[in-house]
């Protein structure tokens, strides 16, 4: 069997890695890029000796991203990985600096120093979201919902209702803390996957409580290498990389696909086609049975990558500025669509703890400030300006230190090929989760697939690599079906 993945994003790569070990199937597999490097959105931004990743920065979920990489047949000890303790600094503008950390008895003193009385509030959430998280890992995470009767089963309904996911992720944390802070503390990290604190379900409150179970990880060398890694792999096993290859179009008949069309080349013959991209993105490949819905997209980003002369080694290498007016500002990203002027943001120092990443005595620093799409920043000079400012009251003299940067906007991700530009896919809101995301064979060919961040289980590398798994895991059900059919 001759299979076509289209894009070599993350789960592009997980699939052709999971259909290629141990010799579980018959297929010869071709991988078609546009760029000049496989890794999507997993890629490095690359000048004059400096080197800083230019999309996901924070490892979550290790030991999910372990289990994946090892069930694909990856030598994990290729992944120098250090632990991140304190996880980060929130900085808010009166000068306060709350730190969060994966130890229990640390977290609980920097609580009771800052927000004395939520102690009890912090145990009981802890406890409660432990037990959401292993349950809501097997009832979503672990499950493909082609059938949607798999997702409204009398079990699954139950744990929805126990879970409170119809609720937001910034109500859920009003059960457990009084604090306006601590209840933006733990539920900004919906912006993680480019989603509304106020409007994202209640189930992805699975994100902060790992961070504090499983701790927040760095790649040596930035997280891009894990990208490197899999695409040695894949040449080692002889799957065929086309690199600035792109596709044009999908050749079908009736409901089956028959072939792909290269941009710049000819018609290729294939037995089974996999997408990997952002869903609504990729109905310009085909010329009948596009997706019939619409589609909410994610927040985008404003990144700012600089080279600093010099190195800043007693910050954190994880931290967040937080904003007195960060409920405004999600309001306007997610709700009015427009550049909010006092705007929170994240600001990552690979540099602090990887010297492989600057000349000797250099630096890198990389800036994300959540922004709106489809909307164009006329004042962009300006509006880098206040955020490096705003830096500036904790990393001292920073303009005058900064050698290189640049700045990449939502217009600059649309034109990539990014869906309206934003940063994660679709948005993971109340009507684009779990089954009501699109799923694994959203088109209406019976060998057409697809997988990626606007594909169930949703964004983020480790939740992209396990949708990767159980595509794998029912192509391989299916091809085992029909051979046992026609032995």
């Amino acid at each position: 069997m001759k299979t076509a993945i289209i894009g070599g994003g993350i789960g592009g790569m997980m699939t052709a890695l999971n259909l290629t070990k141990e010799d579980l199937t018959t297929r010869t597999i071709t991988i078609y890029e546009k760029d000049e490097r496989l890794g999507g959105r997993l890629r490095y931004k690359e000048r004059d000796g400096y080197k800083v990743d230019e999309g996901p920065t924070i490892v979550l979920l290790p030991n999910l991203l372990i289990s994946l990489l090892e069930s694909a047949g990856i030598d994990c000890e290729q992944l120098d990985m250090l632990r991140c303790d304190p996880l980060y600094a929130l900085h808010y503008e009166d000068g306060q600096t709350f730190y969060k950390w994966s130890d229990e008895q640390l977290q609980m003193e920097e609580i009771k120093r800052h927000y004395p009385g939520e102690e009890e509030g912090y145990k009981k959430y802890m406890t409660v979201m432990k037990e959401n998280f292993n349950s809501g890992k097997e009832a979503f995470l672990d499950q493909a919902f082609v059938d949607r009767k798999q997702f409204f089963t009398l079990e699954n309904t139950r744990k929805l209702l126990k879970m409170h996911v119809y609720e937001s992720m910034n109500k859920t944390t009003s059960r457990y803390f009084k604090s306006k802070r601590l209840q933006e503390a733990f539920s900004f990290q919906s912006l993680y996957i480019g989603g509304n604190p106020k409007a994202t379900p209640a189930l992805y409150s699975l994100i902060p409580y790992s961070e504090h179970a499983d701790g927040i990880w760095y790649v040596r060398g930035g997280y891009a290498k894990l990208a490197q890694i899999l695409q040695q792999e894949l040449e080692r096993r002889g799957v065929t990389i086309k690199l600035k290859t792109a596709v044009k179009e999908v050749i079908t008949e009736g409901n089956v696909a028959t072939g792909i069309v290269e941009e710049h080349g000819g018609l290729q013959h294939f037995d089974e086609v996999i997408v990997n991209g952002d869903l609504p993105m990729m109905d310009r490949l085909f010329t009948t049975h596009k997706t019939k819905r619409t589609y909410e997209p994610s927040s985008g980003c404003l990144l700012i990558y600089a080279g600093v002369d010099g190195a800043y080694d007693e910050q954190n290498i994880h931290q967040f500025f937080m904003s007195n007016e960060h409920e405004q500002h999600m309001n306007d990203v997610f709700k009015e669509k427009k550049w909010h002027n006092n705007p929170s943001f994240y600001l990552f120092n690979p540099s602090m703890i990887d010297d492989t990443l600057a000349p000797a005595g250099k630096s890198v620093l990389y800036f994300l400030v959540p922004a709106p799409v489809n909307e164009t920043l006329d004042n962009e000079a300006e509006y880098v300006e206040r955020v490096l400012q705003r830096a500036e009251q904790q990393y001292e003299g920073l303009r005058e230190r900064i050698e290189w940067f640049e700045v990449k906007t939502p217009q600059d991700a649309a034109l990539e090929g990014l869906f309206a530009g934003g940063s994660f896919g679709i948005a993971p809101s109340y009507k684009q989760s779990g089954v009501f995301r699109p799923q694994f064979q959203p088109y209406a060919y019976k060998n057409v697939y697809a997988v990626g961040a606007s594909i169930h289980p949703g964004g983020g590398i480790p939740i992209v690599m396990q949708g990767a798994q159980l595509l794998v895991d029912h192509l391989l059900t299916k091809e085992m079906k029909e051979r046992r059919s026609h032995a």
